[in-house]
């Protein structure tokens, strides 16, 4: 019997005892979907197989393995368990990294398609979409702002051989909250009637389940919150039970790419999805405290966490959170969690937690960014996010530096945005760094002026 449901009894009415079908939580799935013991020696971890080849017992006959870029036990144990955590799912397909999923699906779209994508979108993806896409296979992008335009705009975006609409809720690095079940509806609306896929890689299946909003197709960067270790580089599709035939085409190309995680990456990422759930929930409650003190801050010019009741969005975050993540905000909200400052006075927390993502405008310029960021302790100066550790970058000459200036300054990626991935240390740590940081540009602009 699946491990992610199990037949618990209830009294029926007419006094006969009947089962009941019971689906298990979000962190029991992850454990052990994909995770069953051995049948041969009883090990509850899966084993690495490190084969590349598989032996058959005549041709044709084998063990559902015959060469590992088409199969690996590994892989196909961590798309179980990906497919069973992105609420909706039923087909997950593992890929290299986030890159080489984003190729893949586009590759699928076949040549001279055009494509609808949210102009806040990720610097490697707008990359190969206008450098990689756009020279090899003739792929057009529209670029819209899917988050302010009104339906009219996006509908006009459409074209007859628009294939694809990609959304990233909350877009890198600005937090832009897309509506998903209103671009669903409107992509639905149109003869085109294009796909939909979300990037999910900011919120992590635990906090978004865009299958669930309508979406079609779910990618993420595994690199980050799922794995959740910063050692694995790894990308994922899911998609539900009813997109077969576009799976079969997706994982055509899986294979015939070759873009394919090793089996001891796969073993990594899946060990790091077991304690997904717990993760999530401390990168979101540190989130919201680090907002907060950020969000008082004479230092700090605009504060971006979709989690804070101030953001103009905060209501449309909670409506796109998961059933399994409004569960956790709802008792959350319903314990009165308080803010503690430095003076011991109380002060109301003003939100909920939603994924481990800050952006922040410092008062100053580059420099003052700078300092900020070379003055942390806790809060590590590199690219990625979603690692346990805490994280800080600069996106205008970092992760997004791909992206012309002209077009960084449209989307509000100016010299002054620093980014955050907040990790999960203890929390009055976090604090602790962040202000001495916040301090030390101050210092910075404050000598500069005398």
């Amino acid at each position: 019997m699946s491990p992610a449901i199990y037949n618990g009894e209830s009294s029926a009415t007419n006094g006969h005892v009947v089962k009941k079908a019971h689906l298990d939580g979000f962190g029991t799935r992850a454990i052990h979907v994909g995770s069953e013991a051995n049948q041969e020696t009883g090990a509850v971890i899966p084993s690495i197989s490190l084969s590349t080849t598989y032996k058959q017992n005549g041709i044709g006959n084998h063990k559902g393995f015959e060469y590992s870029r088409s199969g690996n036990p590994n892989r196909n144990a961590l798309e179980e368990t990906l497919a069973s955590i992105e609420t909706g799912g039923a087909h997950a397909l593992a890929f290299s990294s986030g890159s080489a999923t984003t190729s893949t699906v586009l590759q699928s779209l076949g040549p001279d398609a055009h494509i609808v994508s949210v102009n806040d979108v990720y610097g490697g993806t707008f990359r190969y979409m206008t450098k990689v896409a756009k020279i090899n296979q003739g792929l057009e992008t529209t670029f819209v702002d899917l988050e302010h335009a009104d339906d009219d705009t996006i509908l006009a975006a459409i074209r007859p051989n628009t294939k694809l609409i990609w959304i990233e809720s909350p877009t890198n690095p600005t937090l832009r909250l897309i509506d998903i079940p209103r671009v669903v509806s409107l992509a639905r609306s149109h003869p085109s009637s294009p796909l939909v896929l979300v990037d999910n890689t900011f919120l992590s299946p635990f906090y978004s389940s865009p299958l669930l909003l309508g979406a079609d197709i779910v990618l993420h960067s595994l690199t980050k919150y799922v794995n959740g270790h910063s050692d694995v580089v790894m990308g994922a599709l899911i998609l539900p039970a009813h997109h077969t035939e576009l799976v079969e085409k997706l994982r055509f190309l899986q294979n015939a790419i070759g873009a394919i995680p090793s089996p001891y990456d796969c073993w990594l990422a899946q060990r790091g999805v077991k304690t997904l759930h717990l993760r999530m929930k401390a990168h979101g409650t540190n989130a919201l405290a680090v907002a907060q003190v950020l969000k008082r801050s004479p230092h700090v010019e605009e504060v971006i966490y979709p989690g804070l009741a101030s953001h103009p969005r905060n209501d449309l975050a909670y409506r796109s959170l998961s059933p399994h993540a409004r569960k956790f905000v709802d008792n959350f909200l319903a314990t009165g969690t308080k803010n503690i400052d430095e003076d011991g006075v109380e002060a109301d927390v003003g939100g909920f937690p939603y994924g481990g993502m800050i952006s922040f405008r410092i008062r100053g310029g580059a420099e003052e960014a700078e300092k900020f960021l070379t003055s942390t302790r806790l809060f590590t100066l590199a690219e990625s996010l979603g690692g346990v550790e805490s994280l800080a970058e600069h996106p205008a000459k970092m992760t997004h530096g791909s992206i012309p200036p002209a077009e960084r300054a449209i989307l509000g990626i100016g010299d002054n945005l620093v980014r955050l991935s907040v990790g999960v240390e203890e929390v009055e740590d976090l604090v602790a760094d962040v202000e001495q940081a916040l301090e030390a540009a101050a210092s910075l602009r404050s000598n500069g002026s005398l």
